[in-house]
């Protein structure tokens, strides 16, 4: 099962296909700027094979965004994170450069939202950012999120959490 398509953009499956533009997106310092650091080739296989996992065990992960014709755009979906050491479900998002500013992360986050809504067992969907990307938390905000602890990862690296009832 997959969210809905929007007016832009439908959502499919990664697939080991898609390591050529992963690989690009997740190793892009741009688009990682927030992260400790781009990911390598390998770990993009790596991050393939996790959202694989996720789908096998919960029906969802996070799923290849695409324009109508074809396009990629970057990935978005649902995954199970820890918080304060409590499992919650994140909706998660990374967009390529050419992408960004558009509107495509709201437009996506939005039918993950709808997706978490109607086909999770979850009480409450959270977007777990870093403190300096404003851009990504003014996409949880547009989807109806609101600030609700700072928190940190691990590894120790500072982020904020915001969150709403599903």
């Amino acid at each position: 099962m997959l969210p809905r398509d929007t007016a832009r953009l439908r959502f499919r499956q990664m697939t080991p296909a898609d390591l050529d533009a992963m690989a690009g997106l997740l190793g892009d310092p741009e688009v990682m700027r927030f992260y400790p650091a781009p990911k390598t080739r390998e770990q993009a296989a790596a991050w393939i094979d996790w959202n694989q996992r996720n789908y096998a065990e919960h029906g969802y992960g996070l799923w290849i965004i695409e324009t109508h014709a074809g396009d990629f755009v970057g990935d978005c979906g649902l995954t199970w994170q820890e918080v304060s050491g409590v499992r919650k479900l994140e909706v998660g998002y990374h967009v390529t450069s050419p992408w960004q500013g558009r509107g495509v992360a709201t437009e996506a986050a939005t039918a993950c939202r709808d997706f978490a809504r109607e086909h999770v067992d979850a009480r409450e969907l959270v977007a777990i950012i870093h403190p300096d990307n404003r851009a990504s938390e003014r996409v949880a905000e547009k989807i109806g999120m609101h600030r609700v602890e700072d928190d940190q990862s691990r590894s120790g690296s500072r982020r904020i959490v915001l969150s709403m009832t599903l």
